[in-house]
C-alpha cells in the first residue's frame, strides 16, 4: 500500500505533462488563426497584384 501512496503523491511528471497540453492548446490555435486569415491574405494579395500590375511608369515631368 506504500508504493501505491508514493505513486499518487509523486508528480514529477506533471510539467511534462502541462506543458504538451499547453504546446498543443497553442499549436490548436495557431491553426485556428491561419485558417480565419488565410481566406483574407489571398483576397488582399490578388488586390495587391491587381493594383501593382495596373501602375503606369511616367518617365517624363
Amino acid at each position: 500500500m506504500k508504493l501505491f501512496k508514493n505513486f499518487k503523491n509523486d508528480e514529477s511528471g506533471a510539467v511534462t505533462v502541462d506543458w504538451v497540453v499547453l504546446t498543443a492548446a497553442i499549436v490548436g490555435l495557431g491553426i485556428a488563426v491561419l485558417a480565419t486569415v488565410s481566406g483574407g491574405v489571398k483576397n488582399l494579395s490578388g488586390d495587391i497584384s491587381k493594383q501593382l500590375s495596373n501602375q503606369k511608369i511616367s518617365t517624363t515631368f
